[in-house]
């Protein structure tokens, strides 16, 4: 190997083995390899036979100094089939007891390789904040490892204060104490305790997702660095605070408007979806007029009764607006959909329902106005990306947060009541695709579409970051 290959940087990222994790880490492993990286990209033997099945066997050979590698996520084999229905707690206390030893073992593997001359020797780990077991295998082999939070920042500033939210008595999930302003956290501004990540809806001081958000939170004063896909003008008051508590903190997003702006690279057909796509709703969006239509996704998690679902249906139908919509097979908990001749028919002309899709290539088609989103912080920031609007039904986790923000402090978009009815829907559908509201909607999330691309030119300011990260954390071993 030549001197020149021998000091190119060398960095393993490892996300948090769900899609809304996957595809943030794979945005960054591809930024990181643009700036010279040679990458190796870590997902479990699971989510890796479910890429291949989605984007075919051949989907990740042949690319230059971009490997992809597995570990086992502690659970049983997954079935012939390729099912997604992992139970998320079981995944969770799995990763918590279980991936340590095989990623000790995969980076003393890349160790043995790199001695070998067939890559360069690891220099820095990247791992999704969920996947902080990694710190101390870093230690280990006295490696910086970067922690990528794939949450907006003020979902993160709130798990920093569960050990304070953590309520025992019964009776303040149904007494409209959840409406109580949260005015004692400083970056918070007019937040309600319903605002903040959802998980806090417990009334079990041992509950195990608050346990396991706790113990997260608590290692991250031994990451190198902490990242998020975020810019400091979309979350700045937050952004002060949070950096007050934790000096190596850098937001280095959107990571969609930097990818945007090198759109024919050879990266390109990467990808990440553990769905097939379903590309002819791309054909189907060229018959309709500019911004007449609204999309639809619940995200890669979110379940719901057949009873909501319906609600939905109905509404938009009843919109008469064109629409389409992804449902996957596991959205309806309990079954699968079958929707009647009479919706069917009604919506023959101007509603596409399918299986699953490219979403940002969905967003950014020239017909789409309107997006009826969960409120995960892909979706928001890939809306934001796009410059198209949103209508939000937050469903858990950070996602209320989110809707928060969205509705509240850029008010780009319009919050539907958790208990979904047809006539809301109908009437809000109307309001963004068609009024003055949302006319001002679309001019708000426009000049927010421009921000980020400006912060993520060279010069502006979460460019700057990320050579900042880069050479502040995740080159320190090559220079030396």
């Amino acid at each position: 190997m030549s001197n020149f290959a021998e000091r190119k940087p060398h960095a393993v990222l490892t996300p948090y083995p769900l899609q809304g994790h996957i595809n943030p880490m794979l945005k960054l492993a591809k930024l990181l390899h643009f700036r010279g990286f040679h990458i190796t990209f870590v997902n479990t033997e699971y989510n890796h036979k479910l890429l291949l099945k989605s984007m075919g066997p051949k989907a990740f050979d042949g690319f230059t100094d971009f490997i992809f590698e597995t570990i086992p996520d502690g659970l049983t084999p997954m079935d012939g089939d390729g099912d997604l229905s992992r139970d998320f707690q079981s995944l969770r206390e799995s990763i918590r007891k279980n991936v340590i030893y095989p990623f000790r073992e995969l980076l003393t593997r890349l160790h043995d390789s790199a001695k070998s001359g067939l890559i360069p020797p690891v220099t820095c780990l990247v791992s999704d904040s969920f996947m902080s077991v990694t710190i101390q295998v870093a230690e280990e082999f006295a490696l910086p490892i970067v922690l990528l939070v794939p949450s907006s920042a003020c979902s993160f500033l709130s798990a920093l204060h569960f050990r304070t939210l953590i309520e025992k008595d019964e009776s303040y999930l149904t007494n409209g104490y959840l409406d109580t302003k949260v005015d004692w956290i400083p970056g918070l501004q007019n937040f309600r305790l319903k605002d903040l990540l959802a998980f806090i809806r417990t009334t079990n001081p041992n509950d195990l997702m608050i346990e396991f958000i706790i113990e997260v939170v608590d290692r991250f004063n031994r990451a190198s660095a902490i990242v998020f896909n975020t810019s400091n003008d979309l979350e700045s008051d937050v952004m002060n605070a949070l950096i007050s508590m934790f000096p190596s903190l850098y937001t280095i997003g959107p990571f969609t408007s930097f990818l945007n702006q090198s759109p024919h690279n050879h990266l390109t057909s990467l990808d990440s979806n553990l769905w097939k796509e379903d590309n002819k709703c791309l054909e189907w969006l060229e018959s309709k007029e500019p911004g007449s239509t609204v999309y639809v996704n619940f995200g890669s998690t979110t379940v719901m009764s057949l009873e909501k679902l319906l609600e939905f249906a109905w509404g938009l139908a009843n919109s008469k607006k064109p629409f389409l919509w992804i449902i996957r097979p596991d959205l309806v908990i309990g079954g699968s959909v079958v929707f009647s001749s009479e919706f069917v028919n009604e919506i023959s002309n101007r509603g596409l329902i399918v299986g699953w899709c490219s979403q940002e290539k969905v967003l950014n088609h020239p017909s789409i106005g309107g997006f009826l989103t969960h409120c995960g912080w892909n979706s928001t920031i890939e809306s934001i990306c796009a410059g198209v609007p949103m209508l939000c039904w937050p469903f858990f986790a950070d996602q209320p947060t989110n809707c928060r923000y969205i509705c509240n402090k850029w008010e780009i978009g319009i919050e539907i009541h958790t208990n979904v009815k047809r006539e809301e829907v109908e009437k809000l559908v109307n309001e963004l695709m068609v009024e003055e509201k949302g006319k001002k909607m679309r001019q708000k999330i426009d000049k927010l579409k421009k921000k980020a691309e400006e912060d993520t030119r060279p010069g502006g300011g979460s460019y700057m970051n990320l050579d900042k990260v880069i050479k502040e954390v995740l080159l320190k071993q090559n220079q030396t």
